[in-house]
């Protein structure tokens, strides 16, 4: 294993949650993408580090893994433009303790078949990520991983990609693959679509931009979620667009652009 090793794996679930600390007329929302701190509680899962123990405290998972440079992209197919099928459901709680005054009544927003690509960067001398490394190849897991719920069970065995990398400096027009943390306003960076008479065809097409404001991590001393506001788009951006970490993935003939935060 060299000093570095950029892989990926595909995540994906029936059904899934990642809890909103916000409301919408009583309905417990869920995030749309997978966000990082969600992303490596599944990755502590993966190698048996332990969750919340103690309020006030990190679990541990967080403590190992919080430096670990991610990347997420959905899983093409099962999206519509950035977004999943969702739905609503509703739970009765009539044990005695939830509600004093009579059963508790839940509505709870519920992504439909959510799937992720999610690449990982791994260091050599870290323990963890090497755990992570054979774990991921080999479809094992100390804990069974979830998407929020413990009955959202995930799954990812036999899907692991390595990649040849390298830091991504714009010289020219490019995509990005992957979620991006997005700097001012993006459609100022947009390619615009035109038609070219050499090739009789339409050049730069384009169809959507997704946005979503999503935790990166938690505030050390609130213990909140700390956000970002990320962008997703088959957009193509000019050369001059200012987006930092992204790197350059080669597998095989085929290349892409991502960026790890």
């Amino acid at each position: 294993m060299s000093n570095r090793r950029l892989i990926s794996f595909d995540l994906q679930a029936d059904f899934g949650f990642f809890k909103k600390p916000d409301y919408n007329d009583g309905v417990l929302l869920t995030y749309n993408m997978l966000h990082k701190p969600a992303l490596l509680g599944i990755l502590g899962a993966i190698i048996g580090l332990e969750g919340y123990r103690q309020k006030g405290e990190w679990p541990v998972y967080y403590r190992r893994l919080k430096n670990l440079p991610v990347g997420i992209e959905p899983l093409e197919g099962r999206h519509e433009k950035g977004s999943f099928r969702k739905s609503v459901v509703k739970y009765t709680n009539t044990v005695g303790y939830a509600n004093r005054d009579g059963n508790l009544l839940v509505e709870e927003s519920m992504l439909i078949r959510p799937a992720y690509r999610c690449y990982l960067l791994l260091e050599e001398e870290n323990a963890d990520h090497r755990k992570l490394y054979d774990y991921i190849r080999q479809g094992w897991a100390e804990y069974v991983p979830y998407f929020g719920k413990n009955e959202y069970a995930a799954w990812f065995g036999g899907t692991l990609r390595e990649y040849r990398f390298e830091d991504f400096i714009p010289e020219a027009n490019f995509r990005i693959s992957s979620l991006f943390i997005k700097e001012g306003v993006l459609s100022e960076k947009q390619v615009t679509a035109s038609f070219s008479l050499s090739l009789m065809e339409m050049i730069n097409e384009s169809s959507f931009v997704y946005f979503e404001r999503l935790p990166v991590g938690f505030h050390p001393q609130l213990m909140q979620y700390e956000l970002a506001d990320f962008a997703y788009t088959d957009w193509m951006l000019q050369a001059s667009t200012q987006i930092g970490n992204l790197y350059k993935l080669e597998e095989g003939e085929k290349t892409k652009i991502i960026q790890l935060f």
